[in-house]
């Protein structure tokens, strides 16, 4: 009998690719260098560490993440694949940049402090992996629509460019883990169905690909040589990183789409039995199991010596690692999908209540929501003070959020000489601090001419971006604005030094004041404003 070969393949075989290759015949475009990441960054869906848990968060807090307030926020158009109403490609931060893909085929390169579109490439088909970024690469997968077969991709980080795609059989739904020089993630084979695969990084040449009886939604979590994923039939499966052999099953009975989190020797992960399960990591015996009463995709975080997991019934739990014992629960609006994020002592998730919230750790108390006004199903992201994430379409968009607490500006003047004379010259120094703890972004400082004297001239100094002014003319009086034009971090200055010439007789009164503003949320406006007052001798 003759077999007939899939309509995706025939096409492939047909036609050259739209991107850089097809699966079994890799090349490379020019490669990219990048800067190498904070350890405080984000660079993948489960983080490095396999836990998404950001031990290295010291900005955002218990004691202030209730300040919590909108950074900047960035519609992006979910057409023309917009039969799905929220998105679940979660945010990636490396190197001040934040990546991720959306229900358009793209995949986007915005700047984490202020949301400016840095590029967008087109993948061909919508994104729901989470992008990983390692070496000056961003790996993410795409799912196949209408003609557009889907496809891994490897972009330069820095431009978006394609350096290598590898064509698969299988919707890449679940998010690449990137270690040692491998990435790991699904592909499938067009005779066999779901796999587990592993690529060279670097060329994108297939290393592995182990057949699944079922399709991998979860992502691949990678620790100690292990992968360790779930698969639609019920099973977690662990495989030798090296090698793809299999080396333990485990039946959960039911889907599951959780990614599991590793950690001290055990593999945490849900079920949509209802069920959270800790397994040994080395041989897969069932340490303990948590019923929630409802299904579980979320994926967990685990820190300190707990487990942080969402469930179908709106809770998210805190259980003890050790045991499994719950240790608090927290009751939402709507279902928990949302994979929680914890840094600093603070949980965060989303719901399909539509908010996003932030919870002690501790002990589960209420700290901060907002609401999007649609349901949250992207897990959040959190690094160097800023909470992120990826908010479901409203309107025919997606809309990506950034919170912070802000920058506190402190602004003063001071008068030099204090004691003046008709026809003597003044100058106003007026230092902005930014106390932190965010950057503070395109400061201005808006002054005058102070009535009695006529301007001189003015100058700039601090920060490496300094700034420009509009002044009057030389010996006029009037408005002057100065703009910083960048961004001052924590703990700097931005210094303004106005000088002005008395024109004003013996016994005036010479009133000078100022005001600092900033792009970026401020939390403390009370000293945003300086007053200083002279008497003409």
């Amino acid at each position: 009998m003759l077999a007939i070969a899939p309509l995706w393949l025939m096409l492939a075989t047909a036609n050259s690719s739209a991107y850089a290759q097809t699966s079994g015949n890799v090349s490379n475009a020019s490669a990219t260098t990048s800067t190498a990441p904070s350890p405080a960054d984000w660079t993948e869906f489960h983080r490095d560490n396999m836990q998404r848990w950001n031990p290295y968060e010291t900005v955002l807090g218990v004691n202030n993440v209730g300040s919590l307030q909108l950074k900047w926020k960035s519609a992006i158009r979910s057409y023309p694949f917009a039969g799905t109403s929220t998105f679940s490609s979660s945010p990636a931060v490396v190197n001040g940049v934040i990546y991720f893909g959306a229900g358009n085929g793209t995949e986007y390169a915005l700047n984490a402090s202020t949301g400016a579109t840095l590029w967008s490439a087109s993948i061909g088909s919508p994104v729901s992996s989470s992008p990983a970024v390692a070496n000056g690469v961003v790996y993410v997968g795409s799912g196949g629509a209408m003609l557009i077969s889907p496809y891994l991709f490897a972009l330069n980080a820095n431009t978006g460019a394609v350096i290598w795609s590898y064509m698969t059989s299988e919707n890449v739904v679940s998010s690449p883990a990137v270690v040692n020089g491998v990435v790991y993630t699904t592909c499938g084979d067009p005779f066999t169905g779901p796999t587990v695969c592993a690529l060279n990084a670097s060329t994108g040449a297939l290393l592995w690909n182990l057949s699944r009886p079922n399709a991998v939604e979860s992502s691949p979590a990678v620790a100690n040589g292990v992968v360790y994923v779930g698969d639609d039939g019920g099973e977690v499966a662990a495989v030798n990183a090296g090698t793809g052999a299999l080396m333990w099953t485990y039946a959960t009975g039911n889907v599951v789409k959780s990614s599991p989190a590793v950690a001290n020797g055990v593999v945490y992960v849900g079920s949509e039995n209802g069920n959270v399960y800790a397994l040994n990591a080395s041989t897969g015996a069932k340490l303990w199991s948590y019923a929630t009463g409802d299904y579980v995709d979320s994926s967990p975080a685990v820190a300190n010596g707990v487990v942080y997991i969402g469930s179908g019934n709106g809770n998210i739990y805190a259980l003890k690692a050790g045991t499994g014992a719950m240790l608090w629960r927290y009751a939402t609006g709507g279902n928990v999908q949302s994979s929680p994020a914890v840094a600093n002592g603070v949980v965060y998730f989303g719901s399909s209540d539509g908010n996003v919230y932030a919870l002690n750790a501790d002990t589960g108390a209420w700290l901060w929501n907002f609401d999007t006004g649609v349901a949250v199903d992207s897990s959040p992201t959190v690094a160097h003070g800023v909470a992120y994430i990826h908010a479901g379409v409203l309107s025919g968009n997606g809309v990506v959020y950034a919170f912070s607490v802000g920058a506190d500006l402190f602004l003063r003047t001071r008068p030099t000489p204090t004691t003046v004379h008709q026809g003597d010259l003044i100058t106003y120094a007026f230092p902005v601090w930014n106390l932190g703890p965010d950057n503070a972004v395109h400061e201005v400082l808006t002054t005058q001419v102070p009535e009695g004297t006529t301007f001189d001239y003015i100058r700039i100094s601090g920060t490496p971006g300094l700034g420009t002014c509009t002044t009057p003319p030389y010996e006029g009086t009037g408005e002057i604005v100065c703009h910083e034009n960048s961004a001052m971090a924590p703990n700097t200055t931005w210094t303004v030094r106005l000088v002005v010439k008395v024109t004003a007789p013996s016994g005036t009164v010479i009133t000078e004041s100022a005001t600092a503003t900033e792009d970026t949320t401020d939390p403390n406006l009370a000293n945003n404003t300086a007053t200083v007052s002279m008497t003409v001798q």
